[in-house]
């Protein structure tokens, strides 16, 4: 015991001896004494330390009760208008609002709040913090946390947000190579209509523009309607992946509508058809040279850059530690687990079966992405892309339209209102997102793609996602009663929420009703989809693994080793289905690049998204369990799920629904 602690313990009473101690443990492990020769360029030496910790110590409820009220309103205010500013400074390059130009690239490139956390360890507000309110592990909370308060929680992540001390210029290194994959994604478009075969015929309409690999993959799924080209739509759109993952893709074809390409034979030549005279993007020029491993050097820098963070993290020393330990707070072997109880599962060969019998004919690799156990099957996509524009030709006509879509889903009308009002419709320049608020005065903004002629059935599906987002983020920032809980536990929560909205998109459009044959339909949907993506996650897990392990690597180095990863993982678990070895598509995914490890977020999601939606098909409505699931706020995923759901988090109630859709189908 040291003599600081003892003061302490004699000044405010025995009963706060394990506070103090852990306190000045915590202060103790991130301050930086100044030393011989290095006065005023560390924290403050030993005497510093003591006397600011006689004079900020909480010792009774009074005082800590005004320090965490005081902390929980500045917080709000500094994190949001910090998130404002950066939304703003990434306007021109989120939003399809026009041309972006080199000053944009570096408004986006910049992070306000990267000087945020060296300030406040600087001018010692953190170590208050860290003094006063106690650091949580991952453990601790998973075995205590079901009997804290909410307030007790709320201190929790209080304090988490100082669990580690990067300095600014590593913040910022992280921002801009994040902004430079983002914006490498963003504009990786394909013009369709120029993708041609030997003949130099064309199977995609004039002005098809897809964005690789959101609009790519939507459109193999809205292919199973087109009974004529669909399935040599589908091997060509293959085929553009392929090139993709590997590389081989022509640069000069990248978002260009002046050239036709044949993806077989990688033939590039100046088209003979010409899309209302479209320009091409600065640069570029006629030839197949490929692109040169340009996807994989943004994920290396990347990679770099989490690698500065690394040496600042000492309780989650690596990016793949960071995602599991901190930010889904689920360890990685038991992620991986539920992963492979899917991708193994007995379930996988009865509904692929199935797939096979309904498609008549042996399954490819792009049916991955079978979409025919959903309704929309009994529309084509130009029939569902006209009902959609007509309905939603500009963001704006989909902001008007919210109140009546929440309404649709059992929102009340106070609810639907409350929250169409907190909720900004924007065109996005990608395939979509959704950027909450963090203060409750500001606003979450929905971002979906709108073409020049409307919002397509793509874009309509993504906004309704996003759209579940938004909802999720208002009712757990506006309406929760501690702002330090907004949130959920992790990403997979709330794109479970945002499943649970989208997989209603065409109740939303009143084309469909729910039977106990589209329930059913619905079941084996999730679950091809959730074995889909569990390899997709698998994937990304092997890259961070294997970048971690080969940190000196060239971009060419990481493809080869990206390539063989999504190959070993497609022989592990669908080459026995699919009857093909050896594909790479698993490593098309756009997040791989830009969205650091986000990938496993979506099928636990599904898993998530199951539980959630058969709890709310108990009570009858989404709106209201939605509010009360949204409005737990972010605690431990287990104890968020058994509040909602009586169960933890797992693939179980996925697979017995499986199981019995299966069962009950003639």
């Amino acid at each position: 015991m040291t003599a600081l602690e003892q003061d302490l313990v004699a000044k405010y009473g025995e009963a706060e001896r394990a506070r103090i101690a852990r306190g000045l443990a915590q202060v103790a492990k991130f301050w930086r004494q100044d030393e011989a020769g290095n006065a005023g360029k560390g924290d403050g030496d030993a005497a510093a330390l003591a006397s600011f910790v006689r004079e900020n110590y909480a010792g009774d409820a009074v005082a800590r009760d005004a320090l965490f009220a005081r902390m929980e309103f500045v917080f709000e205010s500094l994190d949001g208008y910090l998130h404002e500013i950066g939304r703003d400074f990434r306007r021109q390059s989120d939003l399809d609002i026009g041309p972006i130009r080199p000053f944009d690239e570096t408004l986006a490139a910049y992070d306000p709040g990267a000087h945020v956390s060296d300030d406040l360890f600087a001018n010692k507000l953190a170590f208050v913090i860290l003094l006063n309110f106690p650091l949580t592990s991952l453990d601790e909370r998973s075995e205590k946390g079901e009997s804290w308060t909410r307030r007790e929680w709320a201190e929790a992540r209080l304090a988490e947000r100082f669990s580690k001390r990067i300095p600014a210029a590593v913040n910022l290194a992280n921002a801009k190579a994040y902004a430079d994959a983002a914006q490498y994604i963003a504009g990786y478009n394909i013009w369709m209509h120029h993708v041609v075969d030997s003949n130099g015929t064309r199977l995609f309409p004039p002005k098809l523009r897809l964005l690789s690999h959101w609009n790519l993959r939507d459109e193999i799924k809205a292919d199973y309607t087109d009974p004529k080209n669909g399935l040599a739509k589908q091997r060509a759109i293959m085929k553009v992946m392929e090139r993709i993952v590997t590389q081989t893709i022509p640069d000069s074809v990248v978002d260009n509508p002046q050239l036709d390409w044949n993806p077989v034979t990688n033939e590039v030549r100046a088209t003979t058809d010409k899309d209302s005279n479209l320009p091409a993007p600065s640069g570029k020029k006629p030839g197949n040279e490929p692109e040169p491993d340009t996807r994989y050097a943004k994920l290396l820098a990347v990679f770099r850059a989490q690698q500065q963070v690394d040496a600042w993290s000492p309780s989650a020393p690596t990016l793949i530690a960071r995602r599991f330990e901190e930010d889904r707070q689920i360890p990685e072997t038991r992620v991986k687990k539920m992963l492979e109880d899917v991708l193994a599962s007995a379930e996988v060969p009865r509904v692929a079966k199935l797939v096979q019998k309904r498609l008549g004919r042996k399954l490819e690799p792009f049916d991955i992405w079978y979409d025919g156990f959903r309704a929309r099957g009994e529309y084509t996509e130009a029939q569902l892309d006209e009902i959609v524009r007509k309905r939603y030709p500009t963001a704006e006509a989909y902001q008007k339209g919210i109140p009546a879509m929440l309404a649709q889903l059992g929102f009340s009308r106070e609810r639907a209102s409350m929250l169409a009002a907190n909720i900004v419709v924007d065109p996005a320049r990608g395939s979509g997102h959704a950027m909450g608020a963090q203060r409750r005065d500001d606003k979450a903004h929905l971002r979906t793609r709108v073409e020049k002629d409307g919002m397509n059935y793509k874009g309509f599906n993504i906004a309704v996602h996003e759209m579940g987002h938004n909802v999720e983020q208002t009712f757990s920032l506006n309406t929760i009663d501690h702002t330090l809980l907004q949130g959920v536990p992790n990403n997979a929560f709330t794109e479970a929420l945002a499943f649970v909205f989208q997989g209603h998109d065409l109740e939303l459009l009143a084309l469909s009703k729910p039977t106990a044959e589209t329930r059913a339909m619905k079941t084996l949907n999730d679950f091809w989809s959730c074995y889909e993506i569990s390899g997709v996650a698998l994937v990304d897990i092997g890259v961070w693994h294997w970048m971690y392990e080969h940190p000196d690597a060239s971009p060419a180095e990481l493809k080869v080793a990206t390539i063989a990863i999504a190959k070993d993982v497609w022989n592990r678990y669908y080459a026995g289905v699919f009857g093909t070895k050896d594909v790479v598509l698993l490593a098309v995914y756009s997040h791989m690049i830009d969205s650091m490890l986000y990938l496993p977020d979506y099928p636990v999601g599904y898993m998530i998204a199951f539980q959630i939606e058969q709890q709310m098909e108990k009570s009858g409505a989404i709106g209201p369990e939605f509010e009360r699931m949204a409005t737990a706020g972010n605690i431990a995923p287990d104890l968020w799920m058994k509040r909602a759901t009586g169960a933890p988090v797992g693939a179980e109630a996925l697979l017995a629904a499986t199981r019995k859709a299966l069962d009950d189908l003639p």
